[in-house]
Protein backbone atom coordinates (compact mmCIF):
# COMPACT_ATOMS: atom_id res chain seq x y z
CA UNK A 1 0.00 0.00 0.00
CA UNK A 2 1.35 3.65 -0.58
CA UNK A 3 3.13 5.69 2.04
CA UNK A 4 -0.25 8.34 1.92
CA UNK A 5 -3.07 6.01 3.64
CA UNK A 6 -6.59 6.16 3.52
CA UNK A 7 -8.92 6.07 6.10
CA UNK A 8 -12.57 5.10 6.36
CA UNK A 9 -14.53 6.92 8.22
CA UNK A 10 -18.28 5.59 9.29
CA UNK A 11 -21.08 7.29 11.26
CA UNK A 12 -24.53 8.30 10.71
CA UNK A 13 -24.14 11.38 8.42
CA UNK A 14 -28.19 12.22 8.99
CA UNK A 15 -27.38 13.38 12.90
CA UNK A 16 -23.19 13.43 13.32
CA UNK A 17 -22.37 15.24 10.15
CA UNK A 18 -20.34 17.81 11.43
CA UNK A 19 -18.91 15.92 13.95
CA UNK A 20 -17.62 13.04 10.67
CA UNK A 21 -16.78 15.79 8.45
CA UNK A 22 -14.50 17.32 11.23
CA UNK A 23 -12.87 14.19 11.64
CA UNK A 24 -12.39 13.74 7.74
CA UNK A 25 -11.21 17.12 7.53
CA UNK A 26 -8.50 16.51 10.51
CA UNK A 27 -7.34 12.91 8.71
CA UNK A 28 -6.65 15.06 5.64
CA UNK A 29 -4.97 17.77 7.22
CA UNK A 30 -2.56 15.03 8.38
CA UNK A 31 -1.67 13.95 4.73
CA UNK A 32 -4.53 10.93 4.59
CA UNK A 33 -7.06 10.31 2.30
CA UNK A 34 -10.92 9.01 3.35
CA UNK A 35 -13.21 6.99 2.72
CA UNK A 36 -17.11 8.14 3.75
CA UNK A 37 -19.37 5.33 4.54
CA UNK A 38 -23.29 6.84 5.65
CA UNK A 39 -24.90 4.12 7.69
CA UNK A 40 -27.87 6.20 8.42
CA UNK A 41 -31.02 4.98 7.97
CA UNK A 42 -33.82 7.83 7.96
CA UNK A 43 -32.34 11.40 7.42
CA UNK A 44 -29.45 12.37 4.88
CA UNK A 45 -26.14 13.82 5.12
CA UNK A 46 -25.94 17.31 3.80
CA UNK A 47 -23.55 16.26 0.75
CA UNK A 48 -22.98 12.69 -0.71
CA UNK A 49 -20.83 10.56 0.91
CA UNK A 50 -18.09 8.05 -1.20
CA UNK A 51 -20.95 5.10 0.08
CA UNK A 52 -23.98 5.99 0.52
CA UNK A 53 -26.73 3.93 2.73
CA UNK A 54 -28.34 2.54 -0.47
CA UNK A 55 -24.83 0.94 -1.32
CA UNK A 56 -24.45 -0.56 2.68
CA UNK A 57 -28.31 -2.39 2.72
CA UNK A 58 -27.14 -3.52 -1.39
CA UNK A 59 -23.89 -5.01 -0.05
CA UNK A 60 -26.25 -7.61 1.78
CA UNK A 61 -28.90 -8.26 -1.18
CA UNK A 62 -31.32 -5.38 0.54
CA UNK A 63 -33.03 -2.03 0.54
CA UNK A 64 -33.10 0.74 2.51
CA UNK A 65 -36.35 0.36 2.56
CA UNK A 66 -36.40 -2.63 4.23
CA UNK A 67 -34.10 -1.20 7.12
CA UNK A 68 -36.88 1.62 7.34
CA UNK A 69 -39.80 -0.45 7.40
CA UNK A 70 -38.01 -3.20 9.92
CA UNK A 71 -40.03 -1.72 12.26
CA UNK A 72 -37.62 -1.45 15.03
CA UNK A 73 -34.25 0.75 15.46
CA UNK A 74 -32.46 -2.41 16.62
CA UNK A 75 -33.19 -4.47 13.74
CA UNK A 76 -33.06 -1.53 11.49
CA UNK A 77 -29.00 -1.00 12.27
CA UNK A 78 -28.41 -4.60 12.66
CA UNK A 79 -29.32 -4.41 8.76
CA UNK A 80 -26.64 -1.21 8.63
CA UNK A 81 -24.01 -3.28 10.63
CA UNK A 82 -24.46 -6.11 8.52
CA UNK A 83 -24.01 -4.12 5.57
CA UNK A 84 -20.96 -2.20 6.60
CA UNK A 85 -19.14 -4.79 8.06
CA UNK A 86 -19.19 -6.36 4.72
CA UNK A 87 -18.36 -3.46 2.87
CA UNK A 88 -15.20 -3.45 5.43
CA UNK A 89 -14.50 -6.83 4.79
CA UNK A 90 -14.49 -6.09 0.90
CA UNK A 91 -12.85 -2.09 0.77
CA UNK A 92 -9.92 -3.87 3.11
CA UNK A 93 -9.31 -7.26 0.71
CA UNK A 94 -9.46 -4.78 -2.50
CA UNK A 95 -7.00 -2.95 -1.00
CA UNK A 96 -8.67 0.45 -0.61
CA UNK A 97 -8.13 1.09 2.89
CA UNK A 98 -5.86 0.91 5.12
CA UNK A 99 -7.72 1.63 8.55
CA UNK A 100 -11.52 2.75 10.20
CA UNK A 101 -12.83 4.93 12.45
CA UNK A 102 -16.78 4.69 13.85
CA UNK A 103 -18.06 7.51 15.61
CA UNK A 104 -21.45 6.87 17.45
CA UNK A 105 -23.29 6.58 20.73
CA UNK A 106 -24.78 3.16 21.70
CA UNK A 107 -26.52 2.95 18.38
CA UNK A 108 -23.06 3.66 16.37
CA UNK A 109 -21.12 2.05 18.79
CA UNK A 110 -23.23 -1.41 17.97
CA UNK A 111 -22.62 -1.01 14.10
CA UNK A 112 -18.86 0.04 14.95
CA UNK A 113 -18.26 -3.07 16.64
CA UNK A 114 -19.48 -5.64 13.52
CA UNK A 115 -16.91 -3.20 11.49
CA UNK A 116 -13.73 -3.75 13.74
CA UNK A 117 -14.15 -7.68 14.14
CA UNK A 118 -15.13 -7.55 10.21
CA UNK A 119 -11.23 -6.53 9.69
CA UNK A 120 -8.10 -8.80 10.75
CA UNK A 121 -5.58 -8.28 13.09
CA UNK A 122 -2.94 -5.16 12.50
CA UNK A 123 -5.53 -3.40 10.43
CA UNK A 124 -6.16 -0.04 12.59
CA UNK A 125 -9.64 0.62 13.75
CA UNK A 126 -10.42 3.14 15.85
CA UNK A 127 -14.29 3.76 17.61
CA UNK A 128 -14.99 6.97 19.18
CA UNK A 129 -17.70 5.99 21.33
CA UNK A 130 -19.88 7.72 24.20
CA UNK A 131 -19.98 4.15 26.09
CA UNK A 132 -16.21 3.19 25.14
CA UNK A 133 -14.88 0.16 27.53
CA UNK A 134 -18.44 0.86 28.95
CA UNK A 135 -19.68 -2.78 30.92
CA UNK A 136 -22.72 -2.41 28.17
CA UNK A 137 -19.91 -3.89 25.80
CA UNK A 138 -19.70 -7.43 26.40
CA UNK A 139 -16.52 -8.99 25.61
CA UNK A 140 -16.92 -11.18 22.91
CA UNK A 141 -17.97 -7.88 20.67
CA UNK A 142 -14.62 -6.68 20.69
CA UNK A 143 -11.79 -7.22 18.22
CA UNK A 144 -8.23 -8.18 19.36
CA UNK A 145 -6.37 -5.27 18.59
CA UNK A 146 -9.69 -2.23 19.03
CA UNK A 147 -8.76 1.08 19.93
CA UNK A 148 -11.24 3.12 21.87
CA UNK A 149 -11.58 6.88 22.93
CA UNK A 150 -14.48 7.96 25.23
CA UNK A 151 -16.68 10.72 23.39
CA UNK A 152 -16.58 13.33 26.12
CA UNK A 153 -19.53 15.74 25.22
CA UNK A 154 -20.26 14.16 22.28
CA UNK A 155 -23.93 13.32 22.11
CA UNK A 156 -25.26 16.23 19.99
CA UNK A 157 -22.90 18.79 18.01
CA UNK A 158 -19.60 19.72 17.83
CA UNK A 159 -18.06 21.83 20.51
CA UNK A 160 -14.68 22.55 22.06
CA UNK A 161 -14.50 19.13 24.17
CA UNK A 162 -15.34 16.75 21.67
CA UNK A 163 -13.28 18.18 18.82
CA UNK A 164 -10.61 17.71 20.84
CA UNK A 165 -11.55 14.16 21.25
CA UNK A 166 -11.95 13.74 17.93
CA UNK A 167 -8.99 15.41 16.35
CA UNK A 168 -6.82 13.22 18.83
CA UNK A 169 -8.83 9.79 17.33
CA UNK A 170 -8.23 11.07 14.05
CA UNK A 171 -4.31 11.82 14.74
CA UNK A 172 -4.51 8.05 16.86
CA UNK A 173 -6.03 6.38 13.70
CA UNK A 174 -3.71 7.88 10.60
CA UNK A 175 -0.66 7.74 13.14
CA UNK A 176 -1.87 4.02 13.63
CA UNK A 177 -1.83 3.08 9.39
CA UNK A 178 1.04 5.01 9.10
CA UNK A 179 3.33 3.25 12.01
CA UNK A 180 1.70 -0.44 12.35
CA UNK A 181 4.01 -3.63 11.45
CA UNK A 182 0.85 -5.99 9.95
CA UNK A 183 2.25 -9.53 11.34
CA UNK A 184 4.35 -12.19 9.89
CA UNK A 185 1.34 -13.89 7.47
CA UNK A 186 3.66 -17.22 6.81
CA UNK A 187 4.83 -17.97 10.35
CA UNK A 188 2.38 -20.09 12.68
CA UNK A 189 1.52 -19.18 15.68
CA UNK A 190 0.99 -20.86 19.20
CA UNK A 191 -1.99 -18.70 21.27
CA UNK A 192 -1.30 -19.07 24.92
CA UNK A 193 -3.14 -17.82 28.03
CA UNK A 194 -1.47 -17.50 31.38
CA UNK A 195 -1.23 -15.12 33.93
CA UNK A 196 1.98 -13.37 35.74
CA UNK A 197 5.15 -15.11 35.35
CA UNK A 198 5.45 -15.05 39.26
CA UNK A 199 1.89 -17.05 39.56
CA UNK A 200 2.50 -18.87 36.51
CA UNK A 201 6.21 -20.21 35.28
CA UNK A 202 4.93 -22.16 31.93
CA UNK A 203 5.49 -19.41 29.57
CA UNK A 204 9.16 -18.72 30.44
CA UNK A 205 9.66 -22.61 30.21
CA UNK A 206 7.94 -23.21 26.72
CA UNK A 207 8.02 -19.88 24.91
CA UNK A 208 11.66 -19.75 23.90
CA UNK A 209 11.66 -23.65 22.75
CA UNK A 210 8.88 -22.60 20.65
CA UNK A 211 10.11 -20.04 18.95
CA UNK A 212 13.30 -22.22 18.28
CA UNK A 213 10.65 -24.62 17.07
CA UNK A 214 9.79 -21.58 14.10
CA UNK A 215 6.93 -20.33 16.05
CA UNK A 216 5.83 -17.22 16.58
CA UNK A 217 4.22 -17.02 20.47
CA UNK A 218 1.31 -14.48 22.07
CA UNK A 219 0.38 -14.80 25.53
CA UNK A 220 -2.65 -13.97 26.45
CA UNK A 221 -3.56 -12.46 30.15
CA UNK A 222 -6.37 -14.67 31.48
CA UNK A 223 -8.16 -11.51 32.95
CA UNK A 224 -11.37 -11.38 30.46
CA UNK A 225 -10.18 -8.77 27.70
CA UNK A 226 -6.65 -11.65 27.29
CA UNK A 227 -9.55 -14.66 26.62
CA UNK A 228 -11.26 -11.98 24.69
CA UNK A 229 -8.90 -11.17 22.67
CA UNK A 230 -7.46 -14.52 21.81
CA UNK A 231 -10.77 -15.86 21.39
CA UNK A 232 -11.61 -12.95 18.33
CA UNK A 233 -8.34 -14.42 16.84
CA UNK A 234 -9.18 -18.23 16.81
CA UNK A 235 -12.54 -17.28 14.98
CA UNK A 236 -10.42 -15.89 12.68
CA UNK A 237 -8.11 -19.78 12.24
CA UNK A 238 -5.28 -17.32 13.23
CA UNK A 239 -3.91 -20.40 15.53
CA UNK A 240 -1.38 -23.48 14.54
CA UNK A 241 -2.42 -24.16 18.02
CA UNK A 242 -3.97 -23.28 21.30
CA UNK A 243 -2.68 -23.47 24.93
CA UNK A 244 -5.78 -23.45 26.63
CA UNK A 245 -3.49 -23.63 30.22
CA UNK A 246 -5.21 -21.23 32.24
CA UNK A 247 -9.00 -21.34 32.79
CA UNK A 248 -10.43 -19.09 35.38
CA UNK A 249 -12.00 -17.26 32.70
CA UNK A 250 -14.27 -19.83 32.29
CA UNK A 251 -14.83 -20.08 36.55
CA UNK A 252 -15.36 -16.16 36.48
CA UNK A 253 -18.36 -16.15 33.87
CA UNK A 254 -20.04 -19.64 35.75
CA UNK A 255 -20.24 -17.04 39.18
CA UNK A 256 -21.55 -14.24 37.52
CA UNK A 257 -17.73 -12.13 37.35
CA UNK A 258 -17.38 -9.15 35.44
CA UNK A 259 -13.49 -10.23 34.91
CA UNK A 260 -14.99 -12.87 32.09
CA UNK A 261 -14.40 -13.01 28.25
CA UNK A 262 -17.86 -13.36 27.45
CA UNK A 263 -20.05 -16.39 27.00
CA UNK A 264 -18.35 -18.22 24.51
CA UNK A 265 -15.13 -18.19 25.74
CA UNK A 266 -13.09 -21.81 24.95
CA UNK A 267 -15.26 -22.71 21.58
CA UNK A 268 -13.69 -20.53 18.60
CA UNK A 269 -10.21 -22.58 18.21
CA UNK A 270 -12.28 -26.25 18.86
CA UNK A 271 -15.32 -25.26 16.59
CA UNK A 272 -12.29 -24.47 13.91
CA UNK A 273 -10.35 -27.70 14.74
CA UNK A 274 -7.43 -25.87 15.77
CA UNK A 275 -5.27 -28.68 18.26
CA UNK A 276 -5.36 -27.63 21.81
CA UNK A 277 -3.67 -28.32 24.49
CA UNK A 278 -5.41 -27.46 27.98
CA UNK A 279 -4.57 -27.34 31.85
CA UNK A 280 -6.75 -26.30 35.02
CA UNK A 281 -4.52 -23.61 35.84
CA UNK A 282 -6.36 -21.36 38.51
CA UNK A 283 -8.90 -23.42 37.99
CA UNK A 284 -9.33 -22.84 42.12
CA UNK A 285 -9.91 -19.41 42.17
CA UNK A 286 -12.58 -16.28 41.47
CA UNK A 287 -11.68 -12.85 40.42
CA UNK A 288 -13.59 -9.75 40.95
CA UNK A 289 -13.06 -6.31 40.85
CA UNK A 290 -11.30 -4.80 44.15
CA UNK A 291 -13.06 -1.64 44.03
CA UNK A 292 -15.98 -3.04 44.61
CA UNK A 293 -17.50 -4.21 47.78
CA UNK A 294 -16.44 -8.41 48.52
CA UNK A 295 -19.25 -10.43 46.91
CA UNK A 296 -21.28 -11.82 50.06
CA UNK A 297 -20.63 -15.61 49.44
CA UNK A 298 -17.19 -15.01 49.09
CA UNK A 299 -16.11 -12.90 52.18
CA UNK A 300 -15.91 -15.76 54.39
CA UNK A 301 -13.26 -17.39 51.92
CA UNK A 302 -9.47 -17.38 51.66
CA UNK A 303 -8.65 -13.52 49.69
CA UNK A 304 -6.09 -12.09 47.76
CA UNK A 305 -5.63 -8.71 47.08
CA UNK A 306 -3.53 -8.46 43.66
CA UNK A 307 -3.76 -4.83 43.41
CA UNK A 308 -6.37 -1.97 44.07
CA UNK A 309 -7.77 -3.57 40.39
CA UNK A 310 -7.89 -7.51 40.54
CA UNK A 311 -8.80 -9.71 43.60
CA UNK A 312 -9.28 -13.04 44.48
CA UNK A 313 -10.88 -15.49 46.27
CA UNK A 314 -10.77 -19.69 46.44
CA UNK A 315 -13.43 -21.69 45.37
CA UNK A 316 -15.14 -24.52 47.29
CA UNK A 317 -14.11 -28.15 46.28
CA UNK A 318 -17.76 -28.50 44.82
CA UNK A 319 -17.31 -25.67 42.49
CA UNK A 320 -13.78 -26.73 41.35
CA UNK A 321 -15.72 -29.88 40.34
CA UNK A 322 -18.35 -28.35 38.76
CA UNK A 323 -15.82 -26.09 36.54
CA UNK A 324 -13.53 -29.10 35.35
CA UNK A 325 -17.22 -30.46 34.28
CA UNK A 326 -17.84 -27.16 32.37
CA UNK A 327 -14.05 -27.03 30.72
CA UNK A 328 -14.44 -30.53 29.70
CA UNK A 329 -18.08 -29.99 28.18
CA UNK A 330 -16.06 -26.80 26.32
CA UNK A 331 -13.37 -28.78 25.25
CA UNK A 332 -15.44 -31.94 24.12
CA UNK A 333 -17.26 -30.23 21.57
CA UNK A 334 -14.04 -29.15 19.25
CA UNK A 335 -13.48 -30.81 15.95
CA UNK A 336 -9.71 -30.50 16.14
CA UNK A 337 -7.57 -32.73 19.07
CA UNK A 338 -7.82 -31.85 22.06
CA UNK A 339 -4.73 -32.47 25.00
CA UNK A 340 -5.64 -32.05 28.55
CA UNK A 341 -2.19 -32.10 30.90
CA UNK A 342 -3.50 -32.27 34.81
CA UNK A 343 -0.71 -31.55 37.30
CA UNK A 344 -1.66 -33.32 40.48
CA UNK A 345 0.69 -31.04 42.78
CA UNK A 346 -0.77 -27.46 42.42
CA UNK A 347 -2.04 -24.91 39.78
CA UNK A 348 0.05 -21.98 40.39
CA UNK A 349 2.19 -20.50 42.26
CA UNK A 350 -0.18 -19.42 45.69
CA UNK A 351 -1.10 -23.56 45.88
CA UNK A 352 1.83 -24.83 47.32
CA UNK A 353 2.17 -25.46 51.53
CA UNK A 354 2.34 -22.48 53.10
CA UNK A 355 0.14 -20.04 50.87
CA UNK A 356 -3.38 -18.74 51.44
CA UNK A 357 -4.66 -20.32 48.29
CA UNK A 358 -3.29 -23.94 49.13
CA UNK A 359 -6.03 -26.46 50.21
CA UNK A 360 -4.72 -30.00 49.20
CA UNK A 361 -8.26 -31.49 49.99
CA UNK A 362 -10.23 -29.13 47.49
CA UNK A 363 -6.99 -29.98 44.97
CA UNK A 364 -7.34 -33.43 45.16
CA UNK A 365 -11.29 -33.56 44.57
CA UNK A 366 -10.37 -31.13 41.74
CA UNK A 367 -8.41 -33.67 40.28
CA UNK A 368 -10.24 -36.45 40.89
CA UNK A 369 -13.02 -34.67 38.55
CA UNK A 370 -10.76 -34.07 35.86
CA UNK A 371 -9.50 -37.19 35.63
CA UNK A 372 -13.25 -38.79 35.41
CA UNK A 373 -14.49 -35.57 32.59
CA UNK A 374 -11.16 -36.02 30.70
CA UNK A 375 -12.56 -38.67 28.12
CA UNK A 376 -12.71 -39.50 24.95
CA UNK A 377 -11.97 -37.72 22.10
CA UNK A 378 -9.43 -36.02 24.75
CA UNK A 379 -6.65 -37.19 25.35
CA UNK A 380 -5.30 -36.98 28.71
CA UNK A 381 -1.83 -37.02 30.92
CA UNK A 382 -1.94 -36.74 34.67
CA UNK A 383 1.68 -35.66 35.88
CA UNK A 384 2.97 -36.13 39.50
CA UNK A 385 3.63 -32.73 39.58
CA UNK A 386 3.13 -28.87 40.27
CA UNK A 387 2.22 -26.91 37.18
CA UNK A 388 5.14 -24.48 37.91
CA UNK A 389 7.87 -27.36 37.78
CA UNK A 390 9.70 -27.93 34.34
CA UNK A 391 7.96 -31.21 33.28
CA UNK A 392 4.52 -29.60 33.11
CA UNK A 393 6.27 -27.54 30.59
CA UNK A 394 8.09 -30.46 29.08
CA UNK A 395 4.91 -32.92 28.83
CA UNK A 396 3.10 -29.69 26.62
CA UNK A 397 6.46 -29.49 24.47
CA UNK A 398 6.01 -33.31 23.82
CA UNK A 399 2.81 -33.09 22.45
CA UNK A 400 3.36 -30.15 20.39
CA UNK A 401 6.59 -32.40 19.02
CA UNK A 402 3.74 -35.24 17.78
CA UNK A 403 1.58 -33.14 16.28
CA UNK A 404 3.98 -31.69 14.40
CA UNK A 405 5.79 -34.55 13.07
CA UNK A 406 2.62 -36.13 12.61
CA UNK A 407 0.85 -32.75 10.66
CA UNK A 408 -1.64 -32.55 12.78
CA UNK A 409 -0.05 -28.59 13.93
CA UNK A 410 1.16 -27.30 10.51
CA UNK A 411 3.84 -25.33 10.33
CA UNK A 412 2.96 -22.93 7.37
CA UNK A 413 -0.29 -20.60 7.29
Amino acid sequence: MSAIKTILVIGTYDTKDQELNYVADCIKKLGGNVISMDVSVLGDPSQPTDISKHEVTAAIGKTIDEAVNAGDENLAMQIMASGASTLCARLYAEGRIDGMIALGGTMGTDLALDCARALPIGVPKYVVSTIAFSPLIAPDRLSADIQMILWAGGLYGLNDICKATLSQAAGAIYGAALAVEPPDPDRPVIGMVSFGSSALHYMIHLRQPLIDRGFSVAVFHGTGMGGMALESLAEQGYFAAVLELAVAEIGNLMVGSVVNAGANRMTAAGRLGTPIIAAPAFGDMIDFATWQPVPERFRDRPYHAHNRLLASASLTADERRELAREVAHRLQQSSGPVHFVLPTQGIHAWDVEGMPAHDPEALAEMVDEYRKVMVDPIELSVLDCHINDLAFSEKVLEVIDRWIADGTIKMTR
